[in-house]
């Protein structure tokens, strides 16, 4: 169960400064989502496959193929500078 000094303790991690009416709030509705976690987890899951999206996913993008292959020296050409067969780019400072 969730109590006063565990909200406060959040409350002072997160750097947040609370009223006491807002500390007996928290502290109720973190009880409460606990609660409901204890009984979500009293549901047997065993036979449930374990998912990455909640609905059926296909690929729909095209098979990767080479259409054409440039050359080194098609590439080249349209660099603005070359040197020994590498691009040649300003040095960075």
């Amino acid at each position: 169960m969730i109590t006063i000094q565990d909200v406060e303790h959040v409350a002072k991690l997160a750097r947040l400064a609370l009223t006491d009416e807002e500390k007996e709030l928290y502290t109720k509705q973190l009880g409460d989502v606990l609660k409901y976690v204890d009984q979500m987890n009293e549901i047997d899951t065993s036979d449930v496959k374990p998912m990455t999206q909640v609905i059926d996913f296909v690929n729909v993008m095209r098979e990767d193929k080479v259409v054409y292959e440039q050359t080194k020296s098609e590439l080249m050409a349209n660099a603005p500078e070359e040197e020994n067969g590498f691009f040649k780019v300003p040095k960075i400072n």
